[in-house]
């Protein structure tokens, strides 16, 4: 019974035109739940105990995320409606890179596709997974653009190249076939797997004691764009979110503000 219900929540949502990587994460919680409800029984009881044990462990945006696949798939697979609250994400604020920091990551990184894809990710805030599907043909050099297709909520955009990175971006087009940008030793795509183990391996080498990973550029980025005084409708177009909230998130980051303000103490 379980494969016959996990077969038919894949075929909603392609049928609804979900990304592969939503597919996949939808079909695998549903599928979490189902062996946990195997012997209780599929309902809202049995939905509503799986999501406290959850939480008892996991952190609530990862459950809430979660949680939500499996009541898409009692809405519309089982068509029976599940009254659930919505799950209180802990506000953590997202840790960045300083622009010491990113430059340090630039210069200790030897290897020339390496050290592009770093200041690709940071100077344009892309997604890991945008970086890796990046083709030869979405770099517009006229324009000064890079087309970032069929991101995440199947949304396309643009960003800026970079003034700094042109010409290196220029120069490394020249050398590639058309195609995928970066192209790994075997001739397919990097993995996102292999962009952390570089990012990785730049942060040891160059000394810096936070973990460093794709994301954290894009959080610095946005950050130091804000910090910039650059307006957040702006940030939100650039780095492709549907929702000003999600944006919003940088304001909590950013200590431009509070720099700046005049402490009463100085004025006594």
């Amino acid at each position: 019974m379980k494969h016959g219900l996990l077969d038919k929540f894949e075929k909603e949502l392609k049928l609804r035109n979900y990304s592969r990587k939503t597919i996949k994460g939808y079909v695998n919680s549903v599928g979490h739940f189902l062996d946990y409800s195997k012997d209780k029984g599929i309902n809202e009881i049995t939905f509503r105990e799986y999501i406290i044990n959850k939480l008892e462990t996991q952190n609530p945006s990862s459950v809430a995320r979660m949680s939500f696949a499996v009541k898409f798939f009692f809405e519309n697979i089982l068509n029976i409606n599940i009254n659930l609250q919505t799950i209180k994400r802990n506000k953590t604020i997202p840790n960045i890179l300083t622009a010491e920091e990113v430059k340090k990551l630039i210069d200790f990184t030897v290897n020339i596709k390496h050290k592009l894809i770093i200041k690709l990710l940071y100077g344009c805030g892309l997604r890991v997974s945008e970086l890796v599907n990046l083709k030869k043909e979405d770099i517009n050099f006229e324009e000064g653009l890079i087309h970032i297709k069929l991101a995440k909520g199947r949304k396309d955009r643009f960003v800026k190249i970079p003034d700094s990175v042109v010409e290196e971006l220029g120069n490394y087009c020249k050398l590639v076939d058309p195609g995928i940008l970066f192209v790994s030793a075997r001739g397919g795509k990097l993995t996102t797997a292999t962009i952390q183990a570089i990012l990785k391996k730049a942060g040891k080498k160059a000394g810096i004691k936070k973990r460093v990973y794709p994301h954290l550029l894009r959080h610095s980025f946005a950050t130091h764009l804000l910090d910039s005084g650059i307006d957040l409708r702006i940030i939100q177009k650039l780095l492709g979110h549907s929702d000003i909230k999600t944006t919003q998130v940088y304001l909590q980051v950013s200590n431009q503000s509070i720099k700046n303000i005049k402490s009463p103490l100085d004025s006594i």
